[in-house]
This record gives C-alpha cells, sequence and structure tokens, in this order.
C-alpha cells in the first residue's frame, strides 16, 4: 500500500516496544510483571501475587477475585518508559479457560517474553500460546525462571524447548552452581558474573555483585567446584551451540535464553537491556490485501479487548485499542468501519492496570482505552484514512454450556446488562435460542473457571445472584451454508452474538456422525467470517 510517512511518528515508533508474558499457569508471570515494572521504575515496590498479610497488592492483577485466587484472569495493559524507550507491557490471563483472551491480545504486541518454570520445562499452555506467536511471527525471548529452586539441568531445558517447540534456544547468560544450588549467572556477551542475592519480602530491586571470570576476586565469590563446573559448561555451551543471530530471532526461528529468579528480583535488569536492545518497534499493520505502514500520516488502530467494570467508581466499559498507523489525537473524529459511523474519541485514557488517565495522543504500539456506549467489539477498526480489513479475531469452540437463571427477577434489568457486558467482554460466550419462550440464554464456555467468574462477577458488579442448568452438550462449531428453519437437524442450533449459527453436539462422536451426514453443510471451528 503507497502512503504518506511521517517522520515524528517514525521516531516515535523507534522508541517504543509492546509484547506480552506468555506460560503455563503458576510459572511466575504476574510476578515478572510487577517486577518488570519495578526494574523498569512505573512502581516503587513490586506487589505480591500470593495473599500474605503486609504483601503489596499487585498492579497486573486489579481485580478483587484474582487478588483472591493469585492467578490473572483478565488482561490489562501497563505503560512505562525506561532509558527514553516507551514500553507497552500487555498482561494476559494466565489461566488456559481465558486462552481466547490472551490469543487476542497476541495479535496486539510485537514480541513476547516466554515464561518457562525451571523444574517444568515447556508445559501444555506454553505450546499453545507459542504455536500463536509463531503462527504472527511474533519474536520470542524465554526466561526461565524459579532458579532458587531444585530444577532441571540447564541443557535439558535447551534441549526440551528445542524438540518440543521447533526453535533454536541460545543462552545469552549462563546460571552458576548445581541445579538447586543457585549462585548466579554469567553473561556471555559481556563475560560479567552477576551474583544471586535474595531481597527481603521480594519487594526492592537486587543487590547485585558483578564481576568478571578473571578478577582475583572471584575465587571468594565463587568456590572452585562451581568455578571448574561453568567453566566446562560454558566450553560445551560454545561448541555445540549455534551463536546468537537477531535475524533469525526476528523471524520466530531462534529465541535468546535467559535465567533468573522473579520472586527475588535476580537476572532482570541485565535481562531489561537487552530486551530493550533486541525487542523489535511496532511493526506495519497487516490487512487481508498487504501491509499498512505504521508510520503513516493517517490514523487507524484496532480494538482487541473489551473490559467491564475496570474501576468501581466509573461502572463503565473500556475498549483497549492499539494504535496501528499514525499518530492518535484525543477529540479526533475516526470512521467506524464495521457499523460505518462517524465517532468522536473525547475521553481517551492512557492505561496502567486499573488506573487510568487522560491523554492528548498516542502513537503505533501504545495501547489506549476507550469509553465504550456499546458500540465497540473486538476486532473493530478505526480509521481516518480508507477503509480496510484485517484478518479476523479468533474464537474458540465451547465444550460446556448451561442455560442461567436470575434468583430474584426484581433485578432483571441489572442481569440484561450484565448479559450484555460480560458476553461483549469474552468472559463467556452468549448464544441465543430461538425456540426459547423465556429468552434465557445459553452461556458456552472453554473451561469450568469462566463459569465461576462469570457466576462472581455477576454477583460483585451487578448484584445479581445466578444459578446454572447444565446442558448435556460437549462440543460445537460455527455452521457454514444455508439453514432451514424447519430442517430436522439432528443437533441443536444457536446463534452466537453477530447471529450466526452454532451447532451443539452431545460428544465428539456425535459431532463427527452429524458432520458426515450434511454435506450440504460446512461445520467450523471458528466463525465462517474468520480468516
Amino acid at each position: 500500500m503507497s502512503e504518506n510517512l511521517s517522520p515524528e511518528i517514525q521516531q516515535e515508533i523507534v522508541r517504543r516496544r509492546t509484547f506480552a508474558i506468555i506460560s503455563h499457569p503458576d510459572a511466575g508471570k504476574t510476578t515478572l510483571t510487577e517486577k518488570l515494572l519495578l526494574y523498569g521504575g512505573a512502581i516503587q515496590r513490586a506487589g505480591m501475587v500470593t495473599q500474605k498479610a503486609n504483601r503489596h497488592q499487585t498492579v497486573s492483577d486489579w481485580m478483587d477475585m484474582e487478588q483472591r485466587r493469585g492467578i490473572s484472569i483478565s488482561s490489562t495493559a501497563l505503560q512505562f518508559d525506561y532509558n527514553d524507550v516507551c514500553y507497552n507491557l500487555l498482561d494476559t490471563p494466565g489461566h488456559q479457560d481465558f486462552s481466547e483472551d490472551t490469543y487476542r491480545t497476541l495479535l496486539a504486541v510485537d514480541s513476547a517474553i516466554m515464561l518457562l518454570d525451571a523444574a517444568k520445562g515447556v508445559e501444555p499452555q506454553t505450546i499453545k500460546l507459542f504455536k500463536v506467536c509463531r503462527e504472527r511471527g511474533i519474536p520470542i525471548f524465554t526466561i526461565i525462571n524459579k532458579m532458587d529452586r531444585p530444577s532441571l539441568n540447564p541443557f535439558e531445558l535447551l534441549e526440551e524447548v528445542e524438540k518440543v517447540l521447533g526453535i533454536l534456544a541460545i543462552p545469552m547468560t549462563w546460571p552458576i552452581g548445581e541445579p538447586g544450588d543457585f549462585k548466579g549467572v554469567y553473561e556471555r556477551d559481556t563475560r560479567q558474573v552477576h551474583m544471586y542475592q535474595r531481597t527481603s519480602g521480594g519487594q526492592w530491586k537486587a543487590p547485585v555483585a558483578t564481576s568478571g571470570l578473571e578478577d582475583p576476586n572471584m575465587a571468594s565469590i565463587v568456590d572452585e567446584h562451581d568455578r571448574n563446573l561453568l567453566d566446562e559448561e560454558l566450553e560445551m555451551v560454545d561448541e555445540l551451540i549455534h551463536p546468537f543471530e537477531k535475524d533469525l530471532f526476528l523471524e520466530g526461528e531462534m529465541t535468546p535464553v535467559f535465567f533468573a529468579c522473579a520472586i527475588n528480583n535476580f537476572g532482570l535488569d541485565n535481562f531489561l537491556d537487552r530486551f530493550t536492545e533486541l525487542a523489535p518497534h511496532p511493526a506495519d499493520l497487516r490487512t487481508v490485501k498487504g501491509e499498512k505502514p505504521a508510520a503513516s500520516a493517517d490514523f487507524s488502530g484496532f480494538i482487541y479487548k473489551i473490559q467491564a467494570n475496570m474501576n468501581k467508581a466509573h461502572r463503565d466499559r473500556v475498549a483497549f485499542m492499539r494504535v496501528a498507523t499514525g499518530k492518535f489525537e484525543k477529540n479526533m473524529t475516526v470512521k467506524h468501519l464495521r457499523s460505518g459511523k462517524k465517532v468522536k474519541l473525547s475521553f481517551p485514557y492512557r492505561l496502567f492496570g486499573q488506573k487510568r488517565e487522560i491523554i492528548e495522543e498516542a502513537y503505533p504500539g501504545d495501547i489506549v482505552g476507550l469509553v465504550n456506549p456499546g458500540l465497540f467489539r473486538a476486532g473493530d477498526l478505526l480509521t481516518v484514512g480508507k477503509d480496510f480489513q484485517i484478518p479476523s479475531f479468533p474464537r474458540f469452540p465451547p465444550e460446556i454450556f448451561c442455560r442461567i437463571r436470575l434468583k430474584d427477577m426484581t433485578h432483571n434489568k441489572s442481569f440484561r446488562k450484565g448479559l450484555d457486558q460480560l458476553g461483549e467482554e469474552g468472559v463467556v460466550q452468549v448464544l441465543q435460542d430461538p425456540r426459547s419462550h423465556s429468552r434465557l440464554p445459553v452461556l458456552a464456555a472453554v473451561g469450568e473457571l469462566q463459569l465461576e467468574v462469570f457466576k462472581e462477577r455477576m454477583l460483585e458488579e451487578y448484584r445479581c445472584e445466578v444459578t446454572f442448568d447444565r446442558l448435556d452438550y460437549g462440543a460445537s462449531r460455527w455452521i457454514k451454508g444455508t439453514i432451514e428453519p424447519d430442517g430436522g437437524y439432528t443437533f441443536t442450533l444457536l446463534y452466537d452474538e453477530a447471529e450466526r449459527p452454532v451447532a451443539l453436539f452431545r460428544n465428539e462422536w456425535h459431532m463427527n456422525q452429524v458432520v458426515g451426514n450434511h454435506e450440504d453443510l460446512e461445520f467450523l471451528p471458528h466463525p465462517p467470517d474468520f480468516i
């Protein structure tokens, strides 16, 4: 696409890094998020995930239930500056039941940090999220966390990353000491040794003793056994492991690996420096007809997330928009491409967890919070230029279904509001049954936790106590083809929020049988308009 480019916007693009952290639950994602904010100077002390007396709450897990459960179940945006670089950290849910939210967030980043537990290596949820990054060509950094605990051998960990994920794993640092007796790391390019020290409560920056291997004082820092082990391992690393190549990293074929202990803030300062150096700045926008330059003079952005009730004082819905091209300015009028409407964006927010502040401008890679009056959906495009289209956002076929009932019908208005807003947000999928006289929808979920969170949020945020009647279905598919109103189908027919037909099946065997009997219909694991 031919576009007018802006030197001012290009300068701002170069100083931005927009990224997410992906991991299996309990690998330490929220802890790492807090510690990166600490080292970036965005907070003065890091919060803790576990609930203990006198522990500071996390910025990224801002919901009450997140803090109670100690897990991430929503996504948020965190912007901070460090050494004249602007970072946009898009925090994502850690639980696999909310994978769809995580997948959508990954569409809004330019790189990702893959966090692994040193004792567990590559886990199932990590594999799923890695595949999304690989499909999108997102460069991936790897941090092997929890090195202070008994762990796998570092060579085993690297080999597992390469075999399971099919990507070259290149250690940028190397652990000192036997597994389970972590002493620190050796930084390969600078030839510096960073010695591990614990911090009080893990809330403050870690003091780091740094020295070179040839320093005469090294003997007092690393004993003879550990020094000999380090020398042997480094010799093997130099002989057996491919040298780091930035081009291969940017192409998604190679991942730089860092060893760390996030709970005690160790290994993060040198990681952040290398991340700044290697991570790509915001990329051009991929459309169905080619790329739209990020430095274009024409603003465009896309909505990747809707969040209801972020702040109890506001009780509004926020649409998370990634600025994709051009410069965003407060009070600008844009075209909402799905509806064709003109929209004035008068109250744009800079987001930092639950906190928000009005901004005047933003650039590609930045995340802007927009008050959502019910107009915006995930995947919507806003622009001041020509119309265009981007690949559709993913939807997952749900496997758990139930009807929802309100215990106290005097709260029906709040009940309907909660259904609309939490369905729009994607906490669950809300399906409509055209045959139902009660107009009660069917809730559909990928995992049980989604239903738990929905029920809890309906009570906390809308004061509605609800119950579920489970339905005997275990699989679903979207339908492409002509649906006859009285077709006598052997599956249950419902419709999603965009009025697309969805077939429900008792189980996968039943689904396979039905698919074979309906050659006139196409059954898809995603909406028919997904590209």
